[in-house]
């Protein structure tokens, strides 16, 4: 059994002047940022380099439309690398521009194209979550049909991971927290699959304790403080992608995807509303299982009991953000069967890793407990 892949090679630079003069970049390269991005760090250091901004595209989570409305344009330059820099919509756009055959997208993920890999790529995170620069995941909402997906290849790895502090220190509050939130429950989910090996989970404990305490010191301190720790943040993020891009993400991950499409609501705030519900179910189910040593884990860097650990996450998290349920983000009884369908016909990749087996009433009545 294979127990770890670690694809793209990372590096590490204090600012992102220092990165593009070693990684000389300019002429035959594609960069892919946004405008605050690219005003505050790059302009005067990427030469003749092509750039394009994502905002030009649309705003909300990445989907099809925006992914082919960009390669409209991008099919009309030439160029060998991609360099993304940016959140992670940004840099799963990104990977797909490393391709050999990206349009018609909608064929692309449902593996109609054949996966070839023609251009170098280079990504550079800009928040603390998503860990995308060191997956094989690219998450787009296919608009016809009304949902996300994921295509999981491992020609779409990176080949270089930039990590650079410095992009981090402008990031609003609200990004910070659904970002983190979000590389947290990475983290926690991946312990938790049955993919899981020895390496994986030291890579989802290490991302768990860094994220905690820095919560912890959040919580003690006001929001300001977590501009001391955000090195910190970046690295857990980081940590959380090499667990998870090995070990893989499940339930929670599944059953934020439609409230995510279907309601515009942030990642990682989608995967905070799922997540200790469904937990209260694996613990219900399977208390003795690998759940009892990460509760334990949990309940220690938590100064709690065993018995303590989901109340006193949710504590730290509300700190961060809101949770809400799902009625206040709009969402209808109706609409409970269709996130049902959804996760059991769409989301199968994702499901596979639960750490129990969820069968369709179960999943209904987790939604059903969130609304």
């Amino acid at each position: 059994m294979k127990q770890l892949m670690l694809n793209p090679t990372i590096y590490k630079y204090d600012d992102c002047k220092t990165f593009c003069k070693e990684f000389r970049i300019g002429k035959d390269d594609l960069i892919i940022t946004n405008r605050s991005i690219y005003d505050n760090y790059l302009k005067y250091n990427v030469n003749e380099a092509a750039v394009i901004f994502r905002e030009n595209y649309g705003r909300g989570e990445p989907s099809d439309k925006m992914v082919e409305a960009m390669y409209k344009n991008i099919k009309r330059i030439s160029y060998e690398r991609v360099i993304a820099i940016g959140g992670g919509s940004i840099l799963d756009i990104a990977k797909l521009f490393s391709l050999k055959n990206i349009s018609p997208i909608i064929d692309l993920y449902n593996h109609k194209l054949e996966i070839i890999k023609e251009k170098e790529l280079i990504l550079v995170p800009t928040t603390c979550g998503t860990g995308t620069e060191v997956t094989n995941i690219s998450i787009l909402e296919i608009k016809e049909m009304n949902a996300k997906l994921g295509l999981a290849t491992d020609e779409l790895y990176a080949d270089s991971a930039i990590m650079i502090p410095e992009l981090l220190q402008c990031l609003p509050f609200n990004v910070f927290a659904t970002s983190s939130i979000d590389a947290f429950i990475h983290a926690i989910e991946s312990y938790l699959s049955p993919k899981a090996t020895s390496y994986t989970k030291i890579f989802s404990l290490r991302a768990m304790e860094i994220i905690l305490k820095g919560y912890k010191k959040i919580a003690k301190e006001g929001i300001e403080s977590r501009k001391e720790i955000l090195e910190d943040f970046l690295l857990a993020s980081n940590y959380s992608g090499i667990a998870f891009a090995n070990a893989g993400c499940g339930a929670v991950h599944a059953m934020s995807y439609p409230l995510g499409a279907r309601y515009h609501v942030a990642h990682g705030e989608a995967n905070y509303v799922m997540f200790i519900e469904i937990f209260k179910v694996y613990k219900k189910i399977n208390p003795n299982g690998k759940i009892k040593e990460l509760n334990k884990f949990l309940s220690e860097l938590l100064e709690c009991t065993v018995d303590e650990v989901y109340k006193e996450i949710e504590i730290l998290l509300d700190n961060l953000i809101s949770k809400k349920s799902l009625s206040e983000y709009g969402v209808s009884k109706e609409n409970l069967e269709e996130f049902v369908e959804n996760v059991i016909e769409k989301q199968g990749r994702l499901m596979t890793n639960n750490y129990i087996k969820l069968e369709r009433k179960q999943v209904y009545d987790i939604y059903k407990a969130l609304y």
